[in-house]
């Protein structure tokens, strides 16, 4: 899933390669994706991109003041096209769910470029967003602060009332905007704290080298991002990876197994040695340290 440096760095791009654009066309794919009806999608064309930013994990096109708001799920993707083809796609064929058709920019000589929005897989849950104001997204108007803008006091008040396995607090959009699945192992393995430990029970170092990891990660990740076209972001994402899809393989700190524990829909990863005292997770969804 596209998380907080991907659609940062894709918001960057957008700045870069389609703000001072004009949108000529949209070809709606997937009926499904479309979450709004007013103002139609329609309304966009001949509407000049003014702006590119990102609210948690939505990407928000600002279209002369109506907002394409899109979240990518957990399998979706934004595809620049240097060129796009001239007739409409088949709805409900293959990935692609949005295109959108571009005009003008400097040195393109007029050629329609534009992207397309696709999504993998049979479980459908990229969605597509027309609104006067970001915040008519229901979504964007449930987010916590961003994970980026909290400094350690900040996040040890937003924690301490949280009576919930941290790793599922981090991931909790409604408490910390931007923190998916992939992040919150790789910043709860750079703290080296259990993902199962309670977020109202850190000790203070714990606090301390929790915002550490949170920063230093998700910044981490985002200068590798910036400047990468669309294209090769989650190749990169991928190759900056420690534990999180590494199941099996040796950790890069202290070189034990990086296990995993697996739920009905999703998995988390973690390294014993490094984040519970050499002591397994059983594998189960109310999992505890084995005895």
């Amino acid at each position: 899933m596209p998380e907080l440096p991907e659609v940062e760095a894709l918001a960057a791009f957008l700045q870069e390669h389609a703000v001072g654009r004009t949108v000529t066309r949209l070809d709606l794919a997937a009926v499904q994706a479309i979450k709004t009806f007013d103002p139609p999608l329609s309304s966009l064309a001949g509407l000049e991109v003014t702006g590119a930013t990102r609210h948690g994990k939505f990407l928000d096109l600002d279209v002369s003041g109506l907002h394409l708001v899109v979240h990518l799920a957990r399998a979706g993707w934004l595809h620049w096209r240097e060129g796009l083809p001239t007739a409409p796609p088949k709805p409900g064929k293959g990935p692609l769910a949005l295109r959108v058709h571009l005009a003008g920019g400097p040195g393109r000589d007029g050629e329609a470029n534009g992207f397309d929005l696709t999504e993998q897989g049979t479980r459908k849950g990229l969605a597509v967003y027309v609104v006067r104001n970001p915040a008519e997204v229901p979504g964007i108007a449930r987010l916590g602060p961003d994970a980026l803008e909290l400094d350690v006091e900040q996040l040890g008040a937003l924690l301490a009332g949280r009576h919930a396995q941290l790793k599922g607090t981090l991931t909790d959009q409604t408490v910390l905007a931007g923190v998916g699945n992939a992040y919150s192992d790789e910043i709860l393995h750079a703290a080296r704290i259990s993902p199962f430990k309670m977020a109202d029970k850190l000790t203070d170092d714990e606090l301390l080298r929790l915002h550490a990891a949170l920063r230093e990660v998700l910044t981490g990740a985002l200068d590798r991002q910036l400047g990468q076209r669309a294209a090769t972001m989650k190749g990169e994402k991928r190759a900056g990876l420690q534990v999180h899809a590494r199941t099996g393989l040796p950790c890069p700190v202290c070189g034990d197994t990086v296990r995993e524990v697996s739920f009905a829909d999703t998995s988390l990863q973690y390294c014993a040695t490094c984040q519970t005292g050499g002591k397994p997770l059983a594998d189960r969804r109310m999992s505890k340290l084995l005895r």
